[in-house]
């Protein structure tokens, strides 16, 4: 049974603390030495911010990145040092309500301009572009495999992370061109590792970990940090492992249900993107909390924390 919502969370202009950067789910605040990470209850498809929150959506995302943190921080050293309200700010204390479960306080690092990709499955763009070339962002593949297929080993497909728009894949070479060649080998090495670690635990609680991506950062000693989000639905594709089938595109635990919905709707996919009825609402935010409960385990305690 999952938990009551609790009152979603569309901005943060109530804080009273300088804000960093805004970004399409989360809001991050300058603390000087540290960040105050607050994911919303936002949701955007197409490069849209929707006008309907999605309930619970930002403590699911916080949760599930703090647990793969605090398990696969043995691989690299992690931005995370606390969830917990009463280490944030005394300025921001008396909003403990409504930042609770869903906020985390990190280091700040030098982030890396590229985003690195894992892929372990032929699906989304990379099964377009192995239709049309026989490859995955240059990664040559053999012939006359389907849709949602393993690969024969997953790949690291790093790409730019742009502002606005969609990112752009780049080769390792064009990847090394940005920010040094042993830098590149490195990312690539953790990468596969961070994702080989996830897919073999996924797989013990009834998932297929398809593919997800990371990003990295440089602490003030240029040691490397692993930051942003960790495995959640927005950075991964989750299949259910006792559903899987080869051949066609799995359900996954992600906003496509919510991406699906839009394509029937006749919208130009420009802003202002259209609400979200309360069918597709609840059904969205029931796929977030069921990829918790596999990966996690049933939700405990008050539900204003996970």
């Amino acid at each position: 049974m999952l938990p009551s919502p609790v009152p979603p969370l569309m901005a943060t202009d109530f804080l009273p603390l300088p804000r960093f950067r805004s970004g399409k789910v989360r809001e991050v605040y300058d603390l000087g030495e540290t960040l105050l990470i607050v994911a919303t209850d936002r949701i955007s498809a197409f490069d849209c911010v929707l006008p309907t929150p999605i309930p619970d959506k930002g403590r699911i995302l916080t949760a599930l990145s703090a647990f793969w943190f605090n398990r696969l921080g043995n691989f690299v050293p992690h931005h995370m040092l606390s969830c917990a309200p009463e280490d944030f700010p005394a300025a921001v204390r008396p909003y403990r309500d409504q930042l609770a479960g869903r906020t985390m306080l990190v280091r700040k690092t030098t982030p890396l301009p590229v985003e690195c990709v894992a892929r372990g499955y032929l699906a989304g763009s990379g099964w377009k572009d192995y239709q049309r070339t026989g490859q995955v962002c240059g990664h040559p593949l053999p012939p006359g495999l389907r849709e949602a297929d393993p690969l024969p080993e997953p790949l690291f497909t790093p790409a730019t992370k742009a502002a606005t728009g969609h990112d752009e894949n780049i080769s390792l070479v064009q990847m090394a061109d940005r920010i040094g060649s042993e830098l590149a080998r490195r990312l690539a090495e953790l990468t596969l590792a961070l994702y080989t670690a996830a897919a073999a635990y996924a797989r013990t609680r009834g998932l297929i970990l398809c593919d997800t991506k990371f990003e990295f950062g440089l602490d003030g000693d240029g040691q490397l940090v692993w930051i942003d989000e960790a495995l959640t639905p927005d950075s991964s594709r989750y299949w259910d492992a006792a559903a899987y089938a080869p051949g066609s595109s799995p359900a996954s635990f992600d906003k496509q249900f919510v991406r699906d919905y839009l394509e029937t709707l006749d919208w130009n996919k420009q802003p202002p993107a259209p609400a979200l009825p309360d069918a597709i609402i609840e059904a969205t935010r029931q796929r977030y909390w069921e990829a918790y409960r596999r990966l996690v385990g049933e939700p405990q305690g008050d539900p204003q924390h996970v």
